[in-house]
């Protein structure tokens, strides 16, 4: 049976929202699954999940959050060559410039990136929920 660690941060409920229909969706395709805030993340337990699904809504000017997830990540990404990783969050602004570059850094760790990061403006309607847990489901039925 498939292990996936879901990592997120959220500050206003939205990417945690996110997380816990991700999980919902995991769990619903068979694997087990780890739902846990990102500073509560033991980075030397990255190898023994199948797969890391990793949740942060855009900052600032369109990046990570800086004082928990982005360390934990920087700390992490040189655990990730190989693995199979998920990227979701929610944005207010902007494009979605955040999680392209999220994306690039992700691929350049070595990291199998799981289909694009998954993005929802604000909170979560009951379609975007929907999307978290079907994104889920894919990514826990993926390899």
């Amino acid at each position: 049976m498939k292990k996936i660690a879901v990592v997120f941060w959220s500050g206003s409920g939205n990417t945690e929202a996110m997380a816990n229909a991700v999980k919902e969706g995991v769990q619903k395709a068979g694997a087990v699954c780890d739902l846990i805030f990102v500073s509560d993340f033991d980075v030397a337990s990255v190898s023994d999940y199948d797969g890391i699904m990793l949740g942060c809504p855009a900052m600032g000017a369109e990046v990570l959050e800086e004082s928990e997830f982005q360390p934990v990540y920087d700390e992490m990404e040189s655990s990730l060559r190989g693995k199979s990783v998920a990227l979701f969050g929610s944005y207010g602004w902007g494009s979605g410039e955040w999680m392209e570059n999220w994306e690039e850094q992700v691929k350049n760790a070595g990291a199998d990136l799981f289909e694009k990061g998954l993005i929802i403006n604000e909170a979560p309607d009951e379609g975007g929920l929907k999307s978290c847990e079907e994104f889920g489901v894919r990514f826990a039925q993926s390899r």
